[in-house]
């Protein structure tokens, strides 16, 4: 059969590069297609980034993640994946869109933007990087509204409000301040999230209580236009010059995508979408969740490094199956 294959795996992230390494070690054909780049989720990190596990556990394939920093940063885990995709010869395709996944007769037919490809197994391991939680806000659509972030120098010398507070949002907070950036940090609950980095912590807490960075607690952004933006705070409405809006305040997977794959996903938050947690296979026979999308909107619940084990759980299940 044309393009056949034993396990396909949608998503070319580390868990799904672990779940391609597995299907390796256990005989079985596979293919990993990828929306985008290798890793496209990492490499659309904040080029600064540091991340929050050491690097022994972000390992998979029993290969050593080498590094001379206390937390690997984002060029080296970059590198690190790259070269275990190639060590194993992983059959990935890149820049290839999945754009359905169908059953039938005890096969599943994967659509493609390229080819269409049939497998008995499928593993979807999408993560949770692509939408944006957004803050439907008048004026978000404006070019100068940013929901990921890159690089401080950009921001050098401008008004920037930064929405979140959470990693994503205190990093970005305190690289752009110090590129120059008057910044301005919106939290709608009281505090900062008590998962920020603890050894950022301080940082951050500092720059808030010596007024270099301002921020506003139980305050949200209310409207954003061209040059200034309104907020409004627990004292009251706020109107301040602003250039930029980073508004860091999340993502979530692509629970249509699931749906029309045929997941059960509950209305209510936090739509973990339905799979055994033992072998992580979904209500539909044969189709497999891995990483961080098993968590639904608790974006926190898995990361690379207690969801590796993903892989060896699902192909113990396909050797029952077979």
């Amino acid at each position: 059969m044309d393009n056949y294959y034993d396990i396909l795996i949608v998503g070319g992230g580390p868990i799904g590069l672990a779940c391609g390494i597995e299907a390796q070690k256990n005989g079985l054909s596979h293919i990993i297609l990828e929306k985008g780049c290798l890793v496209n989720s990492l490499y659309n990190y904040p080029v600064n980034m540091s991340f929050f596990s050491t690097s022994e556990r972000l390992e998979i394939g029993d290969t050593p993640f080498v590094t001379t920093n206390p937390k690997p940063k984002r060029a080296e885990a970059l590198e690190y994946y790259r070269r275990i995709e190639s060590k194993f010869n992983l059959n990935t395709h890149l820049f290839e869109t999945v754009l359905s996944v169908n059953k039938h007769q005890g096969l599943f037919t994967v659509e493609s933007s390229k080819q269409t490809y049939t497998a008995k197994y499928v593993i979807i391991a999408t993560g949770f990087y692509d939408i944006p939680m957004y803050l439907h806000v008048p004026g978000e659509e404006l070019p100068k509204v940013k929901h990921y972030y890159d690089d401080p120098h950009y921001y050098a010398k401008q008004n920037v409000v930064v929405v979140g507070a959470s990693n994503s949002s205190i990093d970005a907070a305190l690289e752009t301040y110090r590129k120059g950036a008057n910044v301005t940090l919106v939290v709608r609950g009281p505090e900062i999230s008590p998962r920020v980095k603890y050894w950022v912590r301080p940082d951050i807490d500092n720059r808030i209580a010596f007024g270099e960075i301002k921020a506003y607690f139980n305050s949200q952004i209310t409207d954003i236009r061209e040059d200034e933006v309104d907020i409004m705070t627990a004292e009251g409405l706020l109107t301040i010059e602003n250039d930029f809006v980073l508004a860091l305040t999340g993502y979530r997977p692509n629970f249509d995508f699931l749906r029309k794959v045929g997941i059960h996903i509950p209305a209510e938050a936090p739509m973990i979408p339905e799979h055994n947690p033992e072998t992580m296979e979904t209500n539909v026979e044969g189709l497999f969740l891995a990483g961080v999308v098993c968590g639904g909107l608790n974006t926190h619940l898995w990361f690379i490094e207690n969801s590796r084990v993903h892989a060896q759980m699902i192909l113990s299940r396909i050797k029952e199956l077979n």
